[in-house]
């Protein structure tokens, strides 16, 4: 299940990527004139505020006292003035202690005619005339059309954001499918691992495409879908990277929540543009990763037939398998919820192949932990054969994962190597959370140590049950201790003998708690609900108890065109109560067969517990040594 990468099939020719590189000029050149644009607004705002502030900061001169002319001539007779700055019709003067004041002159008349008029003689004075009719034309001219200018310029930005979101809104019909291409990275089946059986069917419907003449001449058509079932981290959308790595074809990929929108007809009009894409880039294959989305049971009823999930489901199923004929593009779905897809969408002619991935075997998790370990230095001490062993019930995504997790490790603690401590430590954090250490008081130590015991002593001495691995009370996620038994193979079959000792060494904390304090303490809640829910399979869907071999689970009515609607329950409130008293009946066995257990062997329960709150954590070669021995299993 490892993701080696390197580039997928090559069908695109150079003329192709001429078009695209053509398309990325044109988007580039688009770009920089939109970037161009809103630089000169920008530029162009910038300059009228900053207009604006010389401006004002030019009129801080009418700020300043203002006299009439007389004073000004009187001033410069008194020898009072150092200087005048004449500016137009304006006149700044600056007398010898420093202080300035404005005064106001004729246009049409000279400083120098009136100081001359006035018996002042002008060279007793330092005269500054500023020419200002430049300024004053350009001054005039940006104040009148800038604004306007600015004006037009937001007026064309917003046109502009108008048509952009127009062009949006025609675009929701187009397929948001990715295609894959040279540039992506490769995934081939050799990636892929534990899931084999799968693997056979989508190789030989991937040599379907590669060699179509092959199984045209014995009158076989291709697969027109595929549709992969399985629990989450099983190696589905993993499958489909490797299709599209080894069939060298056109590779449409998309998400099913991707076809809805809030507007009516979009999911449809989506799935005839993808079609009508894969269609032209033929032979090609579409994968729908979760079509659970949009591919669940149609509803019948008040409901109607007008809901835009049920429309997109409609238009799939027309374009696998309508009137106008498709052979040359194959339909490849994954779902965890292959129970709640339209039987429509199932039946042959659409998705011909069902493939079931299920969690791996132990040559599987082998195979997976080979895959993923490559590239990480492990020691050589490693058993890989334990390691499979003790991650029963992990699926790929789980091992690889661990496996990361266990390089974390080993990084954080400065090893060189990656040693079966890390391996060990990663797995038990992927399935219950990393340690949290919780303040707690001695008797809470005690409580648990003895809590985690009885689990531990009662499934030593259950013959079917499996050998207990390892013991702790250091809390990990919600729980304050955990006892771990897992599988030394993979179960095929429950037997009810195997239940009923399964329920007895889930109550066995419980039955620990009442042997040595006499007390009952939340901290069973968990185990509680698990016995329960043990025993309420055993009886309405394993057909274990004294009911009989009758099925009392949830039902539902499917008619012969597919429709599905909950109807009431048909179990009888007398029959509902007997199935409680069996389930109640199937729980305190296996709690009085646990208190049985814990009373007769409470010296290992002791022991048990003294070693826990002394070490916190025991092994299982350690734990059968402190029990005489190995565990015996005559009973297998």
């Amino acid at each position: 299940m490892a993701e080696k990468q390197t580039p997928p099939g090559k069908h695109t020719d150079n003329g192709h990527a001429h078009g695209k590189n053509g398309k990325k000029s044109k988007k580039i050149f688009q770009l920089q004139m939109q970037l161009n644009f809103k630089n000169i607004v920008i530029g162009l705002f910038v300059f009228f505020i900053i207009f604006s502030i010389l401006g004002s900061i030019g009129n801080q001169a009418s700020l300043l006292t203002s006299k009439p002319l007389s004073t000004v001539v009187n001033d410069v007779k008194a020898g009072k003035v150092k200087s005048i700055d004449v500016e137009d019709t304006k006149l700044t003067v600056t007398d010898k202690d420093g202080t300035k004041y404005t005064a106001i002159k004729e246009s049409q008349d000279s400083l120098v005619d009136v100081l001359q008029k006035s018996g002042v003689d002008p060279k007793t004075v330092s005269i500054n005339v500023k020419d200002l009719s430049a300024a004053t034309m350009w001054a005039g001219l940006i104040s009148n059309v800038l604004p306007f200018i600015l004006t037009i310029a937001f007026l064309f930005f917003l046109f502009r954001q108008a048509r952009g979101a127009q062009d949006n809104i025609f675009s929701f019909g187009q397929s948001k499918a990715r295609i894959w291409n040279k540039d992506l990275p490769k995934v081939t089946f050799k990636d892929v691992a534990g899931v084999d059986d799968a693997k056979k069917e989508l190789e030989e419907v991937v040599d379907f495409l590669k060699n179509p003449a092959k199984y045209k001449a014995l009158g076989a058509r291709t697969p027109k879908g595929v549709i992969l079932v399985g629990p989450s981290g099983t190696g589905k959308t993993l499958l489909a990277k490797a299709m599209a790595g080894e069939a060298h074809t056109a590779f449409f990929s998309i998400a099913g929540s991707e076809f809805m929108e809030m507007l009516v007809g979009v999911g449809a009009a989506r799935v005839r543009d993808l079609f009508a894409q894969a269609k032209k880039s033929a032979p090609a294959i579409i994968f729908i990763d979760e079509i659970d989305a949009i591919g669940r049971m149609r509803s019948v009823g008040i409901m109607g037939g007008h809901d835009e999930r049920e429309q997109t489901l409609n238009q799939i199923l027309v374009e696998m398998d309508g009137f106008e004929p498709n052979t040359a593009v194959l339909l490849v779905a994954a779902t965890n919820r292959g129970d709640l897809l339209d039987p429509a969408l199932l039946r042959p002619g659409r998705f011909d192949r069902r493939v079931v991935l299920d969690l791996p075997d132990m040559e599987g998790r082998k195979a997976i932990l080979g895959i993923h370990a490559h590239g990480k230095p492990f020691a050589s001490a490693v058993d890989w054969d334990r390691v499979a062993k003790r991650t029963v019930g992990f699926s790929g995504a789980d091992l690889e994962n661990m496996l990361n997790e266990s390089a974390i490790l080993a990084a954080r603690e400065n090893k060189k190597e990656i040693d079966m401590i890390d391996l060990e430590e990663a797995a038990t954090k992927v399935k219950l959370g990393p340690e949290k250490k919780r303040l707690q008081s001695d008797l809470d130590r005690k409580m648990t140590a003895y809590h985690e015991a009885g689990h531990a002593v009662v499934s030593y001495y259950s013959p079917y049950l499996d050998i207990v691995h390892r013991i702790s009370i250091v809390s990990r996620g919600m729980a304050l201790g955990y006892t771990l038994s897992p599988p030394e193979k993979d179960r095929l079959h429950e037997t009810k003998s195997h239940l009923i000792d399964e329920i007895a060494m889930t109550m066995g904390g419980r039955a620990a708690e009442e042997t040595i304090f006499h007390e009952q303490t939340s901290g069973a809640a968990n185990d509680i609900d698990q016995a329960t829910r043990i025993a309420r399979y055993m009886v309405m869907e394993f057909g274990m108890s004294d009911l009989g071999p009758i099925n009392f689970g949830p039902s539902s009515d499917v008619t012969e065109w597919g429709k599905q609607y909950m109807e009431q329950s048909s179990i009888s409130p007398d029959m509902q109560a007997k199935i409680d008293a069996e389930v109640q009946r199937f729980v305190n066995t296996g709690y009085k067969k646990a208190l049985e257990l814990l009373k007769k062997h409470r010296k290992d329960l002791d022991k048990i517990a003294a070693v826990l709150v002394k070490k916190e954590t025991i092994e299982s070669d350690e734990f059968e040594t402190l029990m005489g021995g190995p565990k015996k299993k005559d009973a297998e």
